[in-house]
């Protein structure tokens, strides 16, 4: 079961349209955070978004939130204390590779799949595809 703190991050990126949220258990491998968090945006003013709603539910919240890159939407960085989460466009992330450098450390789905969940039916073709 994921902490409080990391369920309140992912409900909020989940409600701004995040892609390829990752929840990243880095407690046994850095004192400096329990989790981190990695995210991307579509754009810049996606990611600046998603930031800036972040911080403030954070804050509401009572919750420590310290930015760093909202003035460029590439990669901000938030510490929340115990999670520190990365916003990036997708590019930037690919360049980073964060996820590469935690590689060996636990991942947990940001969201848990329900239980019997299958894939969604393919759409059905329609007349002039089908030929």
């Amino acid at each position: 079961m994921l902490p409080e703190l990391v369920r309140l991050v992912t409900a909020q990126l989940e409600d701004d349209k995040a892609q390829d949220v990752l929840v990243i258990d880095v407690s046994r491998r850095t004192a400096m955070a329990d989790y981190m968090i990695l995210a991307s945006g579509t754009s810049q003013r996606h990611v600046a978004a998603m930031a800036q709603h972040l911080i403030e539910k954070l804050k509401k919240d009572g919750k420590r939130a310290l930015a760093e890159g909202m003035a460029q939407g590439d990669w901000v960085a938030i510490d929340a204390g115990d999670a520190l989460i990365h916003l990036f466009r997708p590019e930037v992330r690919d360049f980073y590779r964060l996820e590469e450098i935690w590689q060996d450390a636990p991942t947990k789905p940001a969201k848990p799949k329900k239980a019997g969940a299958t894939k969604k039916p393919a759409k059905a073709k329609t007349t002039a595809q089908r030929g």
